[in-house]
C-alpha cells in the first residue's frame, strides 16, 4: 500500500530508530523487510518486464537483507537472477541473516559482476544510512554501470548518495527508479540526490503510523496541506482595507523594474493595496508604469518614518534593485518592527554587518523573511555555509535561528526553514523559473502574503510554493513579467 498523505521526512537516524521501536513493539521485524524486498520485486516486475537479467547487488547491512528478499521473490516468478554481494554473506546478522539464508539462488562476490546489455541492477548495497565515502571497488563499479547506462532500481536510495545531505559520497548510481520505505527522506528531495533517484516510489510496509511520526522531526516536503489552513479567505465581507497593505521599495530610476515586479506579484498575490516606495529621481518612471500599483515618493529616513506613522503599512519588501550600501541597511533596521522581506541587495548590503541585522529583528516575533541564494547566503552566513558537515537544511535552519527569520534559502530545491527549528524541502519548481526577475517575483508574493497577516514561516513556504506552481502553469519560456502577472491566491 502507497502512502500518499505523509509530507514529513525522515532522517536516516531516526528511521534507525523507527525500525527498532517497531521491532520492540512486537511486530516481526523479519516480515517488514520481506514486505520490503517484495515491493522491491513488484517494482521491477511493473516496471522492467523486458530485463534479460536481473542483478542484484547486495549490501553488509539490512539493506542487503532488501535484495536478497527481491532476489528470491524474483527467482519464484520466473525471472533470470545472480546476486553479488559485498563482503561476506555467512557474516551478514539478524534478518539479513534470515533473509540470505532463504534465498535459494547463487551468490557471486561483487566484484565479478560485469554489466551486459539487457541487465537490470538492483542497488541494495548501502541505502539511505550511508554517512561515509563508499568503498573503492563499490566507487568503481558506480562508474562502471553509470557508464555502460543500465538502468538501476534503487532500494531506499541510489548506493552513494547521503540520505541527508543527498550529496554523492563521492559518486553515486544513476537510478531510474526508487523504492523507499514508510517515508522518504531528506536525500530524495536535496539535489543532486533528487536527481539520482529519479522517480520515488514510497511504499507502506506496516510500521504504525503513530512510531514513525514519533521521529518524524521538523523538516517536511513543501505541500499545501502544511500551510493552506494559515492563509486568508476572501468572503463577501473582505474589502481592500481588511487584506492589508504592502510597500515595495524602489532603487534608481535606472532600476526600478524589480520593484515592480514585486509589487505586482504582491498585489496578485492577494494584497488590498500595493504602495511602490520610490525616490523621487524615479518616481516619473514609476508611475509611468504602474496602475493598481500605487506611487509614493520616499527619499530618505525622515520620509520613511512619517509613512510608518501609519500602522495599516502591514508589510514591506526591500532589495530587488534598491542598491547595496547604507540606505538600504538605515531603511531595513527603520522596519525592524514591522514584517519585512529583506532580498536581493538589501542582504547583501548587510555582508559586512550581519549581526546588525539579526539583532534588529530578534525577539519573540519573527517579523523577518530572507531569502538568499547560494551567494547572498554566503554572504550573509559566511560561518555556516563554509560548514562542510552541514546539509542545506541544516545550514537553511542554523541560518534561521541566529537571524530569528523564516529563511527562503533558495535553488532548485529551495529550502524554508523558520527559527524554532521546521523545515521544508521544495519539489514543485521547473527549471525555466530560473530567469532574469523571477526572485524579484517571489518576493513580492511572499510579501503579499506577510501583508495578509500569514506567519513569516508559513508565508514563505506558501510564497515558493505559488512561485512554483505559477511558473509550471505558464510553461517554458516564460518571463518574470509573465510570472507577475500569472501569479494567483491560492484557493
Amino acid at each position: 500500500m502507497m502512502q500518499t498523505s505523509f509530507h514529513h521526512l525522515i532522517f536516516p537516524s531516526s528511521m534507525a530508530r523507527v525500525d527498532r521501536d517497531a521491532a520492540n513493539s512486537g511486530i516481526d521485524s523479519y516480515g517488514l523487510m520481506r514486505k520490503a524486498g517484495s515491493a522491491v520485486a513488484a517494482a521491477a516486475l511493473r516496471l522492467f518486464p523486458q530485463a534479460l537479467r536481473v542483478a542484484v547487488l547486495c549490501g553488509p547491512g539490512n539493506n542487503g537483507g532488501d535484495g536478497y528478499v527481491a532476489a528470491q521473490a524474483l527467482l519464484r516468478s520466473g525471472v533470470s537472477v545472480q546476486v553479488f554481494c559485498l563482503g561476506e554473506p555467512e557474516k551478514l546478522k539478524g534478518d539479513a541473516a534470515l533473509a540470505f539464508a532463504d534465498y535459494q539462488g547463487k551468490v557471486e562476490p561483487l566484484a565479478l559482476y560485469d554489466p551486459k546489455e539487457g541487465d537490470l541492477v538492483v542497488d541494495a548495497l548501502f541505502g539511505a544510512g550511508l554517512a561515509r565515502d563508499l568503498p573503492s571497488p563499490v566507487f568503481v563499479l558506480i562508474e562502471r554501470v553509470n557508464q555502460a547506462g543500465i538502468p538501476v532500481l534503487a532500494v531506499d536510495l541510489p548506493t552513494g548518495v547521503d540520505g541527508r545531505t543527498g550529496q554523492p559520497r563521492p559518486v553515486a548510481f544513476q537510478a531510474v527508479h526508487t523504492v523507499t520505505f514508510m517515508a522518504r527522506k531528506p536525500g530524495h528531495v536535496l539535489l543532486p540526490g533528487r536527481s539520482l533517484c529519479c522517480t520515488v516510489e514510497t511504499y507502506d510496509i506496516g510500521i504504525p503510523l503513530r512510531i514513525v511520526e514519533q521521529y518524524r522531526g521538523e523538516v517536511a516536503a513543501n505541500h499545501p496541506d502544511l500551510w493552506a489552513h494559515l492563509l486568508p479567505k476572501v468572503s463577501g465581507a473582505s474589502h481592500k482595507f481588511n487584506r492589508g497593505h504592502l510597500t515595495v521599495f524602489s532603487g534608481r530610476a535606472s532600476a526600478t523594474g524589480a520593484a515592480r515586479l514585486s509589487a505586482m506579484a504582491g498585489l496578485k498575490a492577494g494584497a488590498g493595496l500595493v504602495t511602490l516606495a520610490s525616490p523621487a529621481s524615479a518616481i516619473l518612471v514609476n508611475a509611468a508604469q504602474s496602475t493598481a500599483v500605487m506611487v509614493k515618493t520616499i527619499d530618505d529616513l525622515d520620509g520613511l518614518e512619517d509613512y510608518l506613522s501609519d500602522q495599516r503599512m502591514s508589510a514591506f519588501v526591500l532589495g530587488p534593485g534598491f542598491g547595496i550600501g547604507e540606505k538600504a541597511r538605515a531603511f531595513t533596521l527603520s522596519l525592524s518592527k514591522r514584517r519585512l522581506v529583506l532580498d536581493a541587495d538589501g542582504i547583501s548590503s548587510f555582508r559586512d554587518q550581519p549581526d546588525e541585522l539579526f539583532n534588529a529583528f530578534s525577539g519573540d516575533e519573527t517579523r523577518l523573511v530572507l531569502t538568499p541564494h547560494e551567494g547572498e547566503f554566503a554572504r550573509l552566513f559566511a560561518d555556516i555555509a563554509g560548514d562542510k558537515t552541514l546539509g542545506k537544511v541544516e545550514k537553511a535552519q542554523a541560518a534561521a535561528r541566529k537571524a530569528n527569520a523564516a529563511v527562503v534559502y533558495k535553488g532548485a530545491d529551495t529550502v524554508i526553514a523558520a527559527p524554532d527549528g521546521r523545515a521544508m524541502v521544495n519539489e514543485n519548481a521547473p527549471p525555466w523559473l530560473a530567469t532574469a526577475g523571477s526572485g524579484d517575483v517571489l518576493a513580492g508574493i511572499i510579501g503579499g502574503l506577510l501583508a495578509q497577516g500569514v506567519p513569516a514561516f508559513e508565508a514563505a513556504a506558501a510564497g515558493v510554493w505559488l512561485h512554483a506552481e505559477t511558473g509550471s502553469r505558464l510553461g517554458e519560456g516564460l518571463t518574470a513579467e509573465d510570472l507577475a502577472a500569472a501569479v494567483r491566491p491560492f484557493r
